[in-house]
């Protein structure tokens, strides 16, 4: 029968216990060696002649402090048992197995290959899930777009753009080492497989997770990528509004200055010299020259709201999805 030994950052001793006594310096190495607060090391699976040996990093986003940091689970498969390290991340918590290792204790079938396919599985649901929160986040930027501050919504598309990219470089490494199972391309050297055929087309399903969390990081970066370009394009609008005021204000004040200069204001009866009325006649027309101005620029839109005299569009028509059935062959027809 075989059984799942699961270690939290083990020393040496509790390693070569474990482990048999065929594994390479070099995994034991990797094994020991302590958790990075990044991306690395490169997710990877390797065959040898009495043990599969594999590295997977697992990101986990907090939404609440708007960063994503990587759990390390390093695994060692033999005929008999298969020994996960864990490793505590130095921010976060470290990766927990317990279901996959309960969906392996109702299987009746306890061969190492499927609890390697069951914890892979999780894995994979891990990556998928991240991408939902991913999305989740760029739809909560989308919304606030026209309301948060334009550093803080800047601030925010370089973090998601950050954590797309370190996700990307973490997820495709993954895919391609499961491919390798799935292409029956890893297994030990010497012995009875420990991933037989059936078994390989079980991780398929988690190659198929993998590929739809590629497919939906692809996705968040091109809805990440429209997300900025509405924001630039916000900017380059409220810098636009800014020029109309000011325009707005520059044209109120530049006609009252011409009349005002025009006639001098510093004579009797002015403006022509002998009018009694002079004096009025000038604010008139500084009056009526703003009031126009101002009636002008709301009817332009400038002030006010929407511009007036703007034609409304009609509603968009509904279709029957019955009546697009063969529409196009019956255009082709008409045609």
């Amino acid at each position: 029968m075989a059984e799942w030994i699961d270690l939290l950052d083990p020393t040496e001793a509790e390693l070569r216990a474990a482990l048999s006594r065929d594994v390479h310096d070099r995994a034991l190495e990797q094994l020991l060696r302590p958790a990075r607060d990044d991306d690395e090391p490169r997710p990877r699976l390797e065959g040898h002649d009495h043990y599969i040996f594999g590295v997977f990093l697992v990101p986990i986003c907090i939404r609440d402090e708007d960063r994503v940091f990587y759990q390390e689970l390093d695994i060692v498969a033999t005929q008999e048992r298969l020994v996960t390290v864990r490793k505590a991340p130095e921010t976060g918590h470290p990766f927990d197995p317990t279901p996959a290792q309960e969906s392996a204790r109702r299987d009746d079938d306890n061969r190492v290959g499927l609890m390697v396919y069951r914890l892979v599985d999780l894995i994979a649901e891990y990556f998928l899930d991240l991408v939902d929160v991913i999305d989740d986040e760029i739809d909560e930027l989308e919304e606030g777009i026209a309301i948060w501050p334009s550093n803080q919504v800047s601030g925010r598309i370089s973090v998601l753009r950050h954590d797309l990219l370190h996700v990307r470089r973490t997820v495709a490494p993954t895919r391609d080492a499961i491919r390798r199972i799935v292409d029956r391309r890893i297994d030990i050297g010497e012995g009875p497989e420990i991933l037989p055929r059936d078994i390989e087309l079980d991780f398929s399903d988690a190659y198929d997770k993998l590929l739809r969390a590629m497919d939906g990081l692809d996705l968040s970066r091109d809805l990440l990528a429209s997300a900025r370009d509405f924001h630039q394009a916000k900017i380059a609008n409220d810098q636009n509004e800014v020029v109309k005021r000011l325009t707005v204000i520059a044209s109120l004040l530049l006609v009252p200055t011409f009349i005002v200069g025009l006639y001098g204001q510093n004579f009797n009866h002015i403006p022509e010299l002998g009018w009694g009325f002079g004096y009025w006649w000038s604010w008139g027309w500084i009056v009526l020259t703003t009031i126009l101005q101002l009636a002008f620029f709301r009817w332009l839109g400038w002030i006010g709201g929407a511009p007036l005299g703007r034609p409304k569009l009609p509603p968009l028509r509904r279709l029957d999805p019955r009546e697009l059935a063969g529409r196009r062959r019956r255009d082709a027809r008409v045609g």
